[in-house]
């Protein structure tokens, strides 16, 4: 019979649809195949970019030249605009402001064809630091409410350049799903003096079911209540409210995300996805009830009538069994 569950931090329900349960080999992914053409990120190709804001560069070449092994830079087509003031404004019973912000492209690799899931572990840990400096640098720009990093890997998950790269865009104002997390976690906060993450990840390292991988500091989980099939969150195990390292080192996490990135590809033949991370606001960072994560969410069912309507997703693969593929799946 199917179920119905209930995500703890956002009070969302969903549709476990085991009647029609799949495996990763009744999942049809579009072909992440390169198609080649000119590339704007490619060495070489600078020029055709915007200024670069960082790159990490270990053999002193001059910025937006080759030579580079990541590079970070304003969209070219930009969301948001740094320049300007909010200039908050009613119109009526509607509000607006100026689309003050920012949005940023970060390259993680020269190389064209190589991903998230295939390059070196060391560039996965540059890109982990180039998010980390991109938000310590932007939470000194006070208009700067909150950054959401997020990836679209693939056609179908959102990407118009296949080049593997990551963008970031820094909001005047908290987005609302975050808002809704930490309005989760706070109410669970008042009412039991504990943090709604750390519950989760210490009820899931009990059961087990729902475990993906995990290392000494790090935990990957199919949550309890995932919108879509393979949905995958990583979290610290210990309480972290912010993005931030360990030790001086992102090592671990890396491990343990490039991991992720890789048992998704082998199951499910490198699947089109989405990741965001999600950490506390710029004004509330240190705090005992929000804990930074990340979601990844492969792009294997469409959303339609009734999850617009409704709100609720269905999800066809229970998470206990899309957690029990990935553990087994040789990479």
């Amino acid at each position: 019979m199917p179920e119905l569950r209930k995500d703890p931090v956002l009070g969302r329900w969903v549709i476990i649809s085991v009647e029609r349960g799949k495996r990763p080999t009744d999942f049809v992914s579009p072909s992440q195949k390169k198609k080649g053409g000119f590339c704007p990120f490619c060495p070489g190709n600078e020029y055709t970019t915007p200024p670069e804001i960082l790159a990490f560069r270990r053999d002193g070449s001059e910025p937006n030249t080759p030579g580079w092994s990541l590079r970070v830079m304003p969209n070219k087509f930009p969301a948001l605009q740094m320049d300007g003031m909010l200039n908050k404004k009613g119109e009526g019973i509607y509000d607006k402001m100026n689309g003050v912000g920012a949005h940023e492209v970060i390259v993680e690799t020269p190389d064209h064809n190589l991903s998230l899931a295939t390059m070196p572990q060391s560039a996965f840990e540059d890109t982990l630091w180039a998010y980390y400096k991109r938000l310590t640098e932007l939470k000194k720009d006070t208009r700067i409410k909150h950054v959401l990093i997020f990836k679209n890997e693939g056609e179908a998950a959102g990407a118009s350049l296949e080049h593997s790269h990551t963008q970031l865009i820094a909001l005047p104002i908290v987005p609302r799903t975050v808002k809704d997390e930490i309005q989760g976690a706070k109410k669970h906060y008042e009412l039991r003096e504990r943090c709604l993450f750390c519950d989760i990840v210490y009820q899931e390292l009990s059961d087990g079911r729902r475990v993906v991988c995990e290392n000494e500091n790090y935990i990957a989980i199919a949550p309890f209540a995932p919108r879509s099939p393979f949905e995958t969150w990583i979290l610290p195990k210990t309480h972290e409210s912010a993005f931030t390292h360990r030790n001086n080192s992102f090592a671990e996490l890396a491990e343990l995300f490039q991991k992720v990135l890789k048992q998704l590809d082998k199951i499910l033949d490198a699947p089109a996805y989405n990741f965001m991370l999600h950490t506390s606001p710029f004004n509330d960072e240190q705090n005992e009830y929000y804990h930074w994560h990340i979601e990844v969410m492969p792009k294997l069912t469409k959303i339609a009538g009734f999850e617009w309507g409704s709100g609720f997703y269905i999800n066809p693969t229970p998470p206990e069994e899309a957690a029990r593929f990935m553990r087994e799946a040789k990479i």
